[in-house]
């Protein structure tokens, strides 16, 4: 399932995050079409408004956005779990520039990640209790700088999340790691939060050597957008 806006010669693609949905990008979308864009936001298998997939893997989570989009996009846009998505399906979806936001695009081990150590129970447990807990009322206090209907649709978002979907996801990747990073081949662009959970500078610098832009925005969470839409949009200049 999809979100669309707009209708510019140009398609850009958007990929959410883990437990979210392609409603996330609800200023996004609008501001990309602003700039020209037919602006196509997919729902993930098992995420919004997408049917579950209990044996999924990442190659499945690829294949479904690249037989939703179609021709080749201008711009290919992943956050977080979409980043990931984004890279897989790079060399079949072939955008004309990517851009990841606040993933490291690292070639980690399930050695290197404890999580990836979970069973399906334990990751079960784990994914039950971020979505059960993924309130408007919780998020006002964990999230205070979001606006309203940040909260809104995050929340939403977590009520339709599969969490079948995610373990059979999580347990695949722990099997099967993507090999190495993404070819920078694609012109392409990693913006992170700064601080970053996920991206370091240490990483940052690595991910300039490999060939990427990365730029960053101060002061913003994982879901960059939410709270800090303006520096956001300032980051994709010359890129959107």
């Amino acid at each position: 399932m999809t979100r669309r806006w707009g209708d510019g010669d140009r398609v850009a693609v958007l990929l959410h995050g883990m437990m979210g949905s392609a409603e996330q990008f609800w200023q996004v979308g609008p501001a990309l079409a602003g700039r020209g864009y037919r602006v196509v936001a997919v729902d993930l298998p098992g995420h919004g408004r997408s049917p579950a997939a209990h044996t999924a893997d990442l190659a499945l989570f690829a294949a479904s956005v690249v037989e939703t989009v179609g021709s080749p996009p201008e711009l290919a846009l992943g956050h977080s779990l979409g980043a990931v998505v984004l890279a897989e399906a790079l060399p079949a979806l072939r955008p004309s520039r990517a851009i990841y936001v606040d993933v490291p695009l690292s070639n980690a081990t399930p050695a290197d990640d404890p999580e990836a150590q979970e069973d399906a129970d334990k990751l079960t447990a784990r994914f039950t209790l971020a979505r059960d807990s993924r309130t408007v009322d919780a998020l006002r206090i964990s999230r205070p700088t979001w606006s309203e209907n940040d909260r809104l649709v995050e929340a939403r978002a977590a009520q339709r999340f599969d969490v079948a979907t995610a373990v059979a996801l999580e347990l695949a990747h722990a099997k099967n790691p993507p090999p190495r990073p993404p070819s920078a081949d694609t012109p392409s662009l990693v913006i992170h939060a700064d601080p970053s959970r996920f991206v370091s500078q240490s990483r940052a610098t690595e991910l300039q050597k490999l060939g990427f832009e990365v730029r960053s925005v101060p002061g913003a969470g994982h879901s960059i957008w939410y709270g800090h839409f303006a520096d956001f949009m300032t980051a994709l200049d010359g890129w959107a």
